[in-house]
């Protein structure tokens, strides 16, 4: 973005919406209702914010039409504006870019094939036979094992650690901290000495997969551990080796995935959730925070539970009794000590 900003019009032809004033109007930066100044570009997209609309001082803002009639000033009307201020958040993205081209202190194995447009931060690692993709960057102290791909026009940040025979897609965005292709978590008992089952598959990411800072998907012990298109992971995400998790489905912090199961399209895990080993999950299933899916689920729908996963429904009925149990118990002594005395 140029220091003069962008044009409203500009703006409203990238995000899909519709222009409400002069499209020659120009935007600086992006920014909340309530701390909006002159050039900014505000939305609104959750009602609990909609007091502070009348007093926005934002030169334009991003509207549902249920709010559009209430607002005097420049607009730009969208049918999910939290969707739109999404894509407009790409147009004043500031990240550094990479110089393209290998850096003087990486390393680089001779058998690697690294794109002319791509770029190598420093003391990046490259191993053999690996292969980076057209406009992909590797940041600084990132190693990549040997025989690993990545596709075109991803982001490894710097310190990311990819092990051997990991197989990244296009347009995928993994932060500092990740791993990808440690040994699952495998071993067998020998009267009471462990013994180590090596890891022999490896990890396929797919096509516009973000993968937050510190999490690790490990590699399968025989088959690969794969994440398909679509996948958000946050940070501090756990995934074990043989895991499948389906399209566009998304964890948030400290969710994990043990072994070996099968996870749907277009589910949604919340912090603190996820399940155990060797079962399968449905498309469109929500685990709620802390929840444990501890069986296969076969139905799609919103689960919960602390101790014993429920349907949402059942579960938060369950839930609203809790409180109770005290009075219930003295209610229940009562009734059993009158019938103790009459009888």
């Amino acid at each position: 973005m140029s220091g003069c900003g962008l044009a409203l019009g500009e703006i409203a032809r990238h995000i899909g919406a519709e222009l409400r004033g002069d499209p020659e109007l120009r935007i600086l930066r992006l920014n909340t209702l309530r701390d909006a100044e002159a050039g900014d570009l505000a939305f609104l997209a959750n009602k609990g914010y909609r007091e502070q609309l009348a007093g926005t001082a934002a030169s334009a803002v991003i509207l549902g039409a249920d709010d559009a009639g209430g607002f005097a000033g420049a607009a730009l009307l969208a049918a999910d504006p939290y969707v739109a201020y999404a894509r407009a958040t790409a147009l004043f993205d500031d990240s550094p870019r990479e110089a393209v081209g290998i850096h003087t202190k990486a390393m680089v194995d001779a058998s690697a094939r690294i794109d002319p447009t791509a770029s190598v931060g420093p003391l990046a690692v490259i191993g053999p036979e690996v292969v980076v993709g057209p406009g992909t960057r590797i940041g600084a102290g990132t190693s990549i094992g040997a025989g690993s791909r990545i596709g075109a026009r991803c982001r490894i940040a710097a310190n990311v650690a990819v092990y051997h025979r990991v197989y990244i897609g296009d347009e995928v965005v993994v932060h500092s901290g990740a791993v990808l292709g440690a040994d699952g978590f495998g071993f067998a008992n020998d009267g009471g000495r462990w013994v180590k089952i090596h890891q022999l598959g490896g990890v396929v990411i797919g096509d516009r997969v973000e993968i937050g800072a510190c999490t690790t998907v490990d590699r399968g012990a025989l088959g690969d551990t794969v994440i398909e298109a679509g996948v958000i992971l946050d940070n501090h995400v756990q995934i074990g080796h043989n895991v499948r998790l389906g399209e566009n489905t998304a964890m948030a912090a400290y969710a994990a995935i043990a072994g070996s199961t099968t996870i749907g399209k277009n589910c949604v895990f919340a912090g603190q959730s996820g399940a155990v080993g060797h079962i399968r999950v449905c498309d469109n299933v929500i685990a709620q925070a802390r929840c444990s899916l501890s069986k296969s689920i076969s139905r799609p729908g919103s689960y919960s539970g602390d101790l014993l996963m429920e349907e949402t429904p059942r579960w938060r009925r369950n839930a609203a009794r809790f409180r109770q149990l005290d009075e219930m118990a003295k209610r229940l002594k009562k009734l059993e000590g009158n019938i103790e005395h009459e009888s």
